[in-house]
């Protein structure tokens, strides 16, 4: 088990119609501690959006999804939340919130590389 790190996932919901509670997952975003990794990845499936919500505005969406990919990066110049230590970062990121851009439950685990275990979930949640 020395070799397996321990690591905290949500998934990345756009939500465009917050009062429906209705949603598409997105994206993964990814935490582990003994690692400094945080990262987050995404896929914007156009076509099945706009079938599940007609009024959507894709720009916006990918523009929330370009922000919050930014923030796990910790890039200074795109908000003061950038700014925070890894940890306080992802627990910002995976608050509940009411906007277009949300996240489940945090989940926790165990892997060897936090880079395979989020195309992993990637995969799994998202595509």
């Amino acid at each position: 088990m020395q070799d397996k790190h321990l690591f905290e996932y949500a998934v990345i919901r756009i939500v465009p119609r917050v009062e429906r509670e209705e949603f598409a997952n997105v994206g993964v975003i990814l935490y582990c501690k003994s690692k400094q990794f945080l990262q987050s990845i995404f896929t914007i499936d156009a076509e099945r959006l706009i079938a599940l919500f007609p009024e959507i505005d894709l720009i916006e969406a990918h523009n929330h999804l370009v922000a919050f990919d930014e923030i796990c990066s910790g890039n200074p110049q795109m908000s003061p939340i950038s700014l925070l230590d890894i940890a306080s970062r992802f627990r910002w990121l995976t608050a509940k919130r009411s906007t277009i851009l949300q996240t489940s439950v945090v989940h926790p685990g165990f892997c060897k590389d936090p880079s395979e275990t989020l195309m992993r979930l990637h995969s799994q949640m998202v595509l």
